[in-house]
Order: C-alpha cells, then structure tokens, then sequence
C-alpha cells in the first residue's frame, strides 16, 4: 500500500544524486562558451564551479 510517504529504504545517496544534477544542469544552463568543473572527494561531489568565457567580436586574429 502506498501513503505517498518517503521509502525508508531508498538510500538518501540517490536523493543527494538527484540534487548535485540539479545543480549541474543550473551550471550549464546559457553557458556558450566555458566550463564546468565538477569535484569529486571520497565519491561525493564537494563543489561546482562555473566559469563564463566572452568571446570578443572584434578579435580579427582568430580567423
């Protein structure tokens, strides 16, 4: 019988998965140009950090 309650038995691992995607994909979200960096300490993720890169329309040199 389901009373909509939480399943005790669920490892709380796979709710915390669930949330450090949530984040990830926050992170990614508009980013054209960059990177996200994900880092890992004994199996769990302790940071994410974002990092914005601009490209210049005036940079001739690139071409």
């Amino acid at each position: 019988m389901n009373t909509g309650a939480e399943n005790p038995n669920e490892p709380t691992q796979s709710r915390t998965n669930k949330q450090v995607l949530d984040e990830i994909n926050k992170a990614l979200i508009g980013l054209r140009f960059g990177q996200v960096t994900v880092t890992v300490q004994d199996g769990n993720v302790v940071q994410i950090e974002r990092i914005d890169r601009r490209r210049s329309p005036f940079d001739k040199t690139a071409h």
